[in-house]
């Protein structure tokens, strides 16, 4: 209890001192669409072409919008309860998590191996990053810790394989990747088994019927009709390979990149401990090889795909941390050190415009012209959140950038239309004076070009919002706010 407390602290702590933005999965797939869930009044919401398409199920969403919903009958659904309320129970939730992979270790081990790994896992400035985000990706992280403290591990009597595989189960109904760091694990569990009809019959198949049933009929409910997510996430991402719409990379990028980065400064103690570990934890080392090559296969890759093996690097870098000895204390001081930089300028700083921003468009809903307030953001799309993060039915456009899914060869979404000539852009979307918004946000790498159509309109800055200090391509330094002029406004 007093472990748990203070790593409920710890992450509540994290959870208010990340104020930046990573990407806009953490509120187009989560807030935003349980927004709309519970707030259904007109053009108060926004669903991303995925939903369309039925390649995200709604049961992750449902977290969040039963969230929103007890709020709303409690009369308490203030916009800043809206975004940090689900912030706060997701720290709760990781707090949990990092004590439960305490438990099992100190269950595998001792307890001086588990504070080495406890101590890794609360160093870690990727974990400190991403745990308390509202990504699919921290939740399926997270369901991994929790189903890793179940699973039936060579000299472990905590094993419970039907808790373990329907924790996997529901990891995999709200991020089907989540079955890609199991696949080792699981037929190692059933190579060991020596009942493995009873594995099968009453475990694998019972919490496999019940947990895809239950999520078809959540999404039926709210998508209207029958949708198996998880198979149209399968086709779309990995048999069409629709990803590389949003950017490519070479297949080592997770061995040079991806996974060092991620790892910082654990790096030679996750080497060090795969060296020291015991035969029995090869398994866990195989399950991130093995993730880390499939995800190689794909062409799209980003860093957060790879986040839920970083829990099983922690195990070993612990293991090493704790072997050290002499050097142990010298050691834990430099992870925490080295770690402590990175975690608070990605969480305070970096890319931080994007939410700083929404308080300038929160308090248009607090004016009286709110009804004729019409904000455009010019920026990539989804770079800020929305209506979750705004909560009042204000008018509001972004650019979209849907991918092609006709087969298309010529096909060029909206933001790269509107990039490849900005001005000649708005002055053919807003030939007239009424179809003006009363408010445009942009990057401030497109001010200058896009600067006689804001004199000849009438607007003016009110604001530039600090974002980020490495600007690239269409991502500035800095966001600016602008109005137009009252006395111009007709």
């Amino acid at each position: 209890a007093p472990l748990l407390a203070l790593t409920v602290a710890v992450r509540t702590l994290n959870c208010f001192l990340v104020r930046t933005s990573f990407v806009p999965d953490e509120y187009w797939q989560s807030l935003e669409v349980a927004h709309r869930m519970v707030f259904k009044y007109p053009s108060y919401g926004y669903l991303t072409w995925e939903w369309a398409q039925g390649l995200r199920g709604y049961s992750y969403p449902l977290i969040f919008a039963s969230i929103y919903k007890a709020l709303q009958l409690l009369a308490k659904d203030d916009v800043q309860l809206l975004i940090w309320v689900p912030r706060l129970a997701q720290a709760v939730l990781a707090a949990f998590a990092d004590v439960k992979l305490y438990s099992l270790v100190r269950h595998l081990e001792n307890a001086e191996t588990a504070k080495c790994v406890y101590f890794c896992q609360l160093c870690s400035w990727f974990t400190w990053y991403c745990c308390t985000r509202t990504l699919t990706n921290t939740m399926e992280t997270l369901l991994t810790i929790f189903a890793l403290s179940c699973y039936p591990i060579k000299g472990s009597k905590m094993g419970s394989s039907c808790k373990y595989l329907a924790l996997i189960a529901l990891a995999i109904v709200i991020r089907p990747t989540a079955v890609i760091p199991w696949i080792p694990l699981v037929f190692s569990h059933f190579f060991q088994e020596r009942r493995k009809a009873d594995l099968i019959l009453r475990n694998c198949i019972p919490v496999g019927l019940v947990t895809v049933g239950t999520s078809l009929i959540i999404d039926r409910v709210f998508f209207g009709k029958w949708v198996l997510v998880q198979v149209n996430f399968l086709k779309f991402n990995v048999l069409q390979n629709l990803g590389t719409f949003y950017g490519s990379h070479p297949w080592h990028w997770y061995f040079t990149q991806g996974l060092p980065v991620i790892l910082g400064t654990h790096l030679p103690f996750f080497i060090h401990g795969c060296v020291r570990a015991p035969q029995r934890y090869r398994i866990f080392l195989t399950a991130v090889i093995w993730t880390v090559l499939v995800y190689s296969m794909l062409s799209h890759k980003e860093f957060r795909f790879i986040y839920p093996v970083l829990p099983f690097c922690m195990i070993f870098c612990g293991y090493s941390l704790k072997h050290l000895r002499a050097w142990k204390r010298s050691a834990a001081s430099f992870l925490l050190f080295s770690n402590l930089l990175p975690a608070l300028y990605t969480g305070l700083v970096h890319q931080r415009g994007a939410l700083d921003v929404m308080s300038h468009i929160q308090q248009l809903c607090k004016n009286s012209y709110q009804s004729q307030a019409f904000v455009f953001i010019m920026m990539p799309c989804h770079s800020t959140p929305l209506y979750s993060h705004v909560h009042c039915p204000l008018k509001m456009r972004f650019l979209r950038c849907p991918p092609d899914l006709t087969g298309n060869g010529s096909y060029i979404d909206e933001a790269d239309i509107f990039y490849s000539n900005p001005l000649g852009w708005l002055n053919k979307e807003f030939y007239n004076d009424t179809l003006l918004p009363s408010n445009l946000i942009f990057f401030s790498v497109l001010e200058q070009e896009i600067s006689p159509f804001l004199a000849l309109r009438g607007y003016e800055k009110t604001a530039a919002v600090f974002h980020t200090h490495v600007p690239q391509g269409r991502v500035g330094s800095h966001i600016y706010v602008y109005r137009k002029k009252p006395e111009t406004n007709n």
